[in-house]
């Protein structure tokens, strides 16, 4: 039986939890109290105005007691998660592979969406991430362990170097200090030849939206722009298909 609608489900499950996570984690408050409630009439959610996804459709967007209007953001995280789940379970069939990747997403959809809210990466989100990628190297054995920690630390100083060369010739401060937090964090559940793939595709992303930014006028010269989404879709796909871009990108060298 496959395991795909199983994983559907429990990744929308998952982006519901991640909405309160984004939302309450910034503001210092419980993960946990009070239960979910409605931020404008603050009234408790019953269990059947909380189904991910089809509770959001079946209200048409409005909370039940009160009319006010609810984002559309909180399903389409909710989707995101189930998509990245599907995502994992096709590529890694099951194990601890299939088990890392479903974690490491979550956190990464996590410290995208608050850093694209706030500017900020959460100290707590970044080192319990790291340590889970180092934990979940010990199913590779001693290899696994030091490809980690040999991640780990190219990511934090390819990161820092990157963000002293950038601020010199931009004149301002181009990265924040969670940045390189985030990239050692990749480096420690990926390794650095996926590390290096993630950083090329958070570059060529980031600057892209930069300079759409611009183009548009959402984007002012100074203005500060979050780089952690970019480094988290960079994981992701790295995760996903770095291997296979890795040996697409030899091969034509060959």
């Amino acid at each position: 039986m496959s395991l795909l609608p199983l994983l559907v489900v429990l990744g929308a499950c998952i982006g519901s939890f991640l909405n309160v996570v984004v939302y309450r984690l910034p503001r210092g408050l419980s993960l946990w109290h009070p239960p979910s409630h409605c931020p404008h009439c603050q009234t408790r959610l019953r269990p059947w105005d909380n189904v991910p996804v089809l509770g959001w459709l079946w209200l048409r967007g409005r909370c039940r007691y009160c009319g006010a209007g609810i984002s559309p953001r909180y399903p389409l995280v909710e989707t995101a998660m189930a998509v990245w789940f599907a995502l994992a379970g096709w590529r890694f069939a099951s194990g601890f592979p299939l088990l890392g990747a479903l974690i490491l997403g979550a956190w990464l959809l996590a410290l995208a969406l608050i850093d694209g809210d706030t500017l900020t990466l959460p100290d707590g989100l970044l080192k319990s991430g790291l340590v889970l990628g180092l934990l979940w190297q010990c199913t590779e054995g001693w290899s696994g362990v030091v490809g980690g920690i040999t991640g780990m630390v190219v990511g934090i100083w390819l990161l820092d170097i990157l963000g002293l060369l950038a601020s010199v010739m931009l004149g301002q401060t181009a990265l924040g200090g969670g940045d390189p937090k985030l990239a050692a964090l990749l480096g420690a559940w990926l390794h650095w030849r996926l590390l290096l793939v993630a950083l090329f595709i958070a570059v060529l992303t980031g600057a892209g939206a930069g300079m759409l930014g611009r183009i548009t006028g959402r984007l002012t010269p100074g203005q500060p722009m979050p780089f952690g989404p970019f480094l988290a879709l960079g994981g992701g796909v790295a995760l996903l298909f770095g291997t296979d871009l890795l040996n697409w990108y030899l091969a034509g060298l060959a």
